[in-house]
């Protein structure tokens, strides 16, 4: 069940850059180690949903139905183009800068990464389609490998995305010494989000 092959595979798709690593980077540049820990909390908690529905089935429903998924799809694109204003935005919770304009709980750091997982209705059928080829086949213990393959994937999230964030937090006193570095940075996490949530819409069922 647990084999080199699945360690393999989910450490390639966990390392691969997308919009949780993003955010965790963001928030390790503009507030440092504590917010990149804080944003890997989050997102990692961001994947149970879709790691539930998938042991339980419910991606399959997720995955037949247009309409919820398209709901879910809307929302998720939405916030994504929220988080993109914020990274503009003057003081925004996300904006980058030499000195945060307030110091954010833990918890609302978590909270906008958890949600960053939760909204992308792709994530279900992803791990639908990602643990199954890798459990033992045997009926009677389906759930239970589900179940552990699901968390070591979890682990795997959160060890890659803090180490993502705390780099960015090492850098962040090299790079944030000029303004104009400043802006574009958040400029380019700006056009980041919008590029992931304009890839999300065009998603399909």
């Amino acid at each position: 069940m647990i084999s080199l092959q699945f360690l393999l595979t989910a450490f390639v798709v966990v390392l691969a850059p997308g919009t949780g690593v993003i955010y965790t980077i963001a928030l390790g540049l503009g507030q440092g180690p504590r917010a990149a820990i804080w944003a890997a909390v989050g997102c990692t908690v961001g994947i149970l949903p879709h790691l539930a529905a998938a042991t339980l089935g419910l991606a399959a429903v997720l995955h037949a139905s247009a309409l919820l998924f398209q709901t879910v799809k809307v929302a998720g694109v939405l916030y994504l183009l929220y988080l993109a204003w914020q990274m503009l935005k003057a003081g925004g919770a996300l904006s980058v800068s030499a000195v945060p304009s307030s110091r954010q709980s833990g918890l609302r750091i978590a909270q906008r990464g958890a949600l960053i997982n939760i909204l992308n209705p792709k994530l279900s059928v992803f791990f639908l389609a990602l643990l199954p080829p890798f459990l033992s086949g045997a009926a009677s213990s389906a759930t239970e490998e589900m179940i552990v393959l699901g968390a070591i994937f979890m682990a795997m999230t959160f060890a890659i995305f803090a180490l993502y964030g705390l780099f960015a937090a090492q850098a962040r006193n090299l790079i944030l010494g000029s303004e104009t570095v400043v802006k574009w940075l958040n400029r380019s996490f700006a056009v980041l989000f919008t590029a992931l949530a304009t890839r999300l819409a065009m998603e399909r069922a």
